[in-house]
């Protein structure tokens, strides 16, 4: 089964910062979208970021508003890898992250529905706490 494999996870302090990691060592992500999700206990999974294939001019990308000025999404597909940088961490940030390949298109539409995302990975804790 192909699977993206998240990292990057683990505690924070309100106001500090984790970089999580999406990779795979299977197949080439360079011709997908990919977008973030966090699901927190007892919450739905929610659509984080999103970020369109390298291959688009416009390289979209899509922050919920909860991430917005906060989280920045980017690739580096020489490392086959996608990037969440978030900073300003607060409590309510605190989640299981997980990323996953946009099914549909190419680039990133909206809202992130998870049944056009496939290959999710196991996900990565996210906890913020002083």
């Amino acid at each position: 089964q192909l699977q993206l494999v998240e990292s990057g996870g683990g505690l924070a302090q309100p106001g500090g910062s984790l970089r999580l990691s999406c990779g795979t060592s299977r197949f080439n992500l360079a011709n997908y979208a990919i977008g973030w999700f966090r699901q927190a206990p007892g919450k739905e999974r929610e659509g984080v970021s999103c970020i369109g294939s390298i291959g688009r001019s416009d390289n979209s990308t899509y922050y919920a508003d909860s991430a917005k000025g906060r989280f920045t999404i980017s690739r580096d597909d020489a490392r086959n890898t996608v990037y969440l940088q978030m900073n300003g961490l607060k409590p309510e940030d605190a989640a299981v992250y997980y990323c996953a390949i946009y099914l549909i298109h190419h680039y990133c539409t909206t809202p992130m529905v998870l049944a056009d995302f496939g290959s999710w990975g196991q996900g990565t804790q996210v906890t913020v706490s002083s």
